[in-house]
């Protein structure tokens, strides 16, 4: 019977591991659909008038070049945009890297960098793919560099912010702190693309995309992180049970 109460608990915990990757399979399959169904709409032009409308919406009627919002706002946005640049997230992963390592977390280590890094790289490559060109309705309040779609600050942003979530709540197994690391995840990475739009440097197209891509790579990286995970728990479960198993002459053999 006491066997029975010991290991109860351990098997609900096992199938709460084993329902994550359920979970980030899910968000995965459905941040893809949302990014190539944005993709497909602005190749065949179907969402342009949208893009049009919110763009608009945020321009002064009389002068499209001024922004809505007094003029603290738009220095705000400014400041805003900056989390998800890449001095900002590169800074901080390098931060974050550079303390999981002095307390000998090299696998966390190692996961926020290829996640956050081979992001980039997938936001940057599909730039070059898409090819669309910057919003030529309002002023750009904001310097450019590359194409517009999707959004590398959306994307990145998205990506970089989701993985640091996911590391830090590995340490917390209270739900209510969990919520509000993933909320507080969310809603930078939703100003930061707001801010996008606002600052007339992207349709809203392009920044919706990227938060989709970066939901749906940031979901891959964690995925293959709680795979990983498990495979190596169940190996180390593995060992203890033959271990347990075996008579103390092959324990003594193994010595």
């Amino acid at each position: 019977m006491s066997n029975q109460n010991v290991s109860f608990p351990r098997r609900v915990l096992q199938r709460r591991k084993a329902l994550a990757p359920a979970v980030l399979l899910l968000v995965l399959t459905f941040g893809s659909f949302v990014f190539l169904t944005i993709a497909d709409e602005v190749a065949e032009g179907e969402i342009a008038a949208f893009d049009r409308g919110v763009l608009l919406s945020m321009r002064n009627a009389s002068d499209v070049s001024d922004p809505l919002g007094p003029p603290w706002l738009e220095e705000a946005a400014l400041e805003i945009t900056a989390i998800g640049g890449y001095p900002v997230i590169v800074l901080s992963l390098l931060i974050v890297t550079g303390l999981l390592i002095v307390v000998r977390r090299y696998g966390a280590a190692l996961y926020s960098v290829l996640s956050v890094g081979s992001g980039a790289l997938v936001s940057y490559t599909l730039k070059n793919h898409y090819d669309r060109p910057r919003p030529d309705l309002v002023e750009h309040l904001d310097v450019i560099h590359t194409a517009s779609f999707p959004s590398g600050h959306a994307t990145v942003t998205t990506v970089a912010y989701l993985t640091l979530a996911a590391l830090v709540v590995r340490f917390f197994p209270a739900w209510r702190v969990r919520l509000y690391v993933l909320a507080v995840a969310v809603f930078v990475s939703f100003i930061v693309g707001i801010s996008r739009i606002y600052l007339g440097v992207h349709w809203p197209s392009d920044v919706f995309a990227g938060w989709a891509l970066g939901v749906a790579w940031a979901s891959f990286a964690w995925l293959c992180a709680s795979l990983l995970a498990l495979y190596r728990g169940k190996r180390l479960e593995d060992r203890a049970g033959k271990r347990l198993r075996e008579t103390p002459v092959e324990a003594m053999e193994r010595i």
